[in-house]
């Protein structure tokens, strides 16, 4: 058994953590207050609509407007339906909110809850598709259960509450991204059948009002305490767009009172400005591609919302920043369905067609409007049912055979500089997959979703990964917990960069990459990074510098050069590949997906041993099927000052 004083341990660990790792810092915070700015200067309170004419979907009642949707997609969503008319609802129970801390698994209370709101999803999008009324009990069963539910927010986020993880304290009511999922569904399910609802019992309706006034308005107009707000602290990250959104549905559908969905309205601008704050004006989302979706694709969907309900009189779309967070997505694109996966992300990423596409309407970007198309041809849309949150999966619905129609972009770039992020990426040439790509990192080991990566890099050929970030695996309580970093996917020696004197390179701000620089032309790509602030005082390092170099059609490049005040250990150099390996005198052979390369090597000056990584976890499995490797070069010399270079070209 785990214990309070356990719980309460956890949870300042675990918000120290957030600070230290989930955390973005003050390294780039700017106060634009761009959404402030145009509320005062427009005034909130005369550009607000007075009423839901902003809701872009067609009444329940409206009939003829469902029916457009063509009837075999009508059909599959009523199937779908179907199969939970006799779904018998169920609890999620104490046991699987105290297994968090009993043995680290989120899952063990997520698997139900998830299964839960599937069902709750599917029976909605049913009765929107045949509207006879055949699903609304069923829905009212399961509007019901979550209203006699304590809490709806996630066991692996009850480190919120005073009292920490374990159970969840009623008393102390806190939002986080699973009570704003399930709000925002009652409160859009209460908008489409509140009729239908009172015709049975007014109830109903009422008690939905009650529980989303409970659970989440009340703790949102009452408290500036929950970290995400950012109104308290320094850091801030996807957590923020993503429950301020969520809040903003919720006080648009449910409160009635004009004076406090004015004060509510103005508080989500407050705290969105923090996230805006925050970011360079590079737009880079230091969570990496595989959390765009959630940052720079959730500030769209707020950013949207706040544009509809003004009917486009706070809009920040033209705003360069905004336009720069939007165009990130495309330029962290390698090749279907590889992204550049730096931070807590997967290589094969499942991004938002549909986000992408809008939001390039939005700041009138043909590249990224075509890769929206691009990528929902790719993820056969024609043929998708869209799942998950209500309003998400209508949008889609109804824009579907817009993106479908539209004329594709694969945005295969030649290269990007973000010197505020201090990402980059380049390939042998623009608009082809052929070649070599690479893409490397400076910036330092406080970013949110961290690993101790800076000055990391990848190389891919042909559209396909050969030299390669692991990324993350499935989520447990270590993740976000003092052991993170115990976590080998989070470790410096498990990326592409050296171990100094047998030590790691450390986390925390004062941890990172130094002098970037980004040099590009139609021969070459050249990106320099010093590391020397990289590692810590135990490494016994003077001086590291690197840099990479792709010489276009021709080879990629690596060279370290190094000054140590001492020597304690060997000093190696780590290259975490998913290829077939082959060692020979002074090269290694690297098969991939349809190539053969060759890394060159020094024979007197390191020696390479090639260690395969045992991947167990299911999610680093689905990003890496064929398994990992690391390729060890172990320095021979104890010399304090040394060069090294791995060269790659094709066979």
């Amino acid at each position: 058994m785990v214990d309070a004083t356990y719980y309460c341990i956890m949870r300042k660990c675990i918000i120290v953590l957030f600070c230290c790792i989930l955390s973005v810092g003050t390294m780039a915070a700017k106060k634009r207050d761009l959404l402030q700015k145009q509320s005062k200067a427009k005034g909130l309170s005369e550009v607000l609509v007075s009423n839901n004419s902003w809701v872009n979907f067609p009444a329940y009642k409206d009939r003829a407007a469902w029916s457009k949707i063509p009837q075999e997609k009508r059909d599959e969503y009523i199937k779908q339906g179907e199969k939970y008319l006799d779904y018998n609802w169920p609890a999620v129970p104490a046991s699987t909110y105290l297994d968090f801390m009993r043995t680290g698994s989120r899952e063990v209370m997520q698997i139900p809850y998830r299964e839960r709101q599937s069902a709750f999803e599917s029976l909605v999008m049913a009765e929107l598709m045949e509207g006879k009324g055949r699903f609304i009990d069923q829905i009212i069963n399961g509007v019901w259960v979550y209203c006699e539910q304590t809490y709806w927010g996630l066991s692996a986020h009850l480190y919120m509450q005073k009292v920490g993880p374990g159970l969840p304290d009623v008393s102390d009511l806190t939002i986080d991204l699973g009570a704003g999922k399930v709000a925002t569904d009652l409160a859009w399910t209460n908008y489409f059948f509140k009729e239908q609802f009172d015709a049975i019992n007014p109830l109903i309706s009422q008690r939905i009002v009650k529980e989303i006034t409970d659970k989440v308005l009340t703790p949102y107009y009452t408290r500036d305490d929950m970290w995400w707000m950012a109104f308290n602290s320094d850091f801030v990250n996807n957590w923020n767009p993503w429950c301020n959104y969520n809040v903003l549905n919720c006080v648009m559908l449910i409160e009635k009172d004009n004076d406090k969905k004015i004060a509510a309205i103005e508080k989500t601008l407050r705290s969105v400005d923090q996230f805006i704050n925050y970011y360079h004006e590079d737009g880079g989302c230091e969570e990496g591609p595989g959390y765009w979706g959630h940052a720079g694709g959730k500030l769209y969907d707020y950013l949207e919302l706040v544009y509809e309900i003004t009917e486009g009189k706070i809009s920040l779309f033209d705003n360069s920043l905004v336009q720069n967070i939007g165009k990130y997505i495309y330029k962290a694109y390698i090749a279907d369905p590889y992204f550049i996966n730096f931070a807590d992300a997967g290589a094969r990423i499942h991004t938002r067609p549909g986000i992408i596409y809008s939001f390039g309407q939005r700041i009138n970007d043909e590249k990224m409007i075509g890769f929206g198309s691009f990528l929902a041809k790719k993820y056969n849309w024609k043929d998708e049912l869209f799942h998950g949150k209500i309003e998400f999966a209508l949008a889609n619905l109804f824009r579907v055979d817009e993106l479908l129609s539209h004329e594709s972009y694969e945005p295969l770039e030649d290269s990007f500089w973000m010197p505020g992020t201090e990402i980059m990426g380049a390939r042998d040439k623009a608009n082809t997959t052929n070649g070599f790509y690479f893409a490397a990192k400076g910036g330092y080991n406080n970013e949110s979703h961290n690993h101790n990566d800076a000055g990391t890099f990848v190389l891919y050929y042909n559209g396909q990964p050969c030299l390669v970030d692991a990324g993350v695996g499935t989520y447990t309580r270590k993740t976000f917990s003092p052991e993170r970093y115990t976590i080998w996917t989070m470790q410096s020696q498990y990326h592409n960069l050296p171990k100094v004197n047998g030590v790691d390179q450390a986390n925390g701000k004062e941890y990172k990459a130094t002098n970037c620089s980004f040099y590009n032309s139609k021969s070459q790509t050249i990106f320099n990074v010093d590391l020397t602030k990289a590692y810590p005082a135990a490494a016994q390092l003077k001086s590291w510098k690197r840099s990479m170099k792709l010489r276009k059609g021709k080879s990629f490049e690596v060279t370290d050069n190094y000054q140590l005040d001492a020597y304690k250990a060997p000093t190696s150099y780590n290259l975490l590949t998913c290829c077939k390996t082959e060692v020979n005198k002074n090269t290694i052979t690297l098969k991939g997906e349809g190539y053969t390369l060759k890394l060159q090597f020094n024979p007197k000056l390191v020696t390479p041993k090639v260690e395969s990584i045992d991947i167990k976890d299911n999610r680093l499995k689905k990003a890496w099927p064929q398994g990992l490797s690391r390729i060890v070069f172990t320095a021979n010399s104890k010399n304090l000052t040394g060069k090294n270079v791995f060269t790659v070209k094709p066979e």
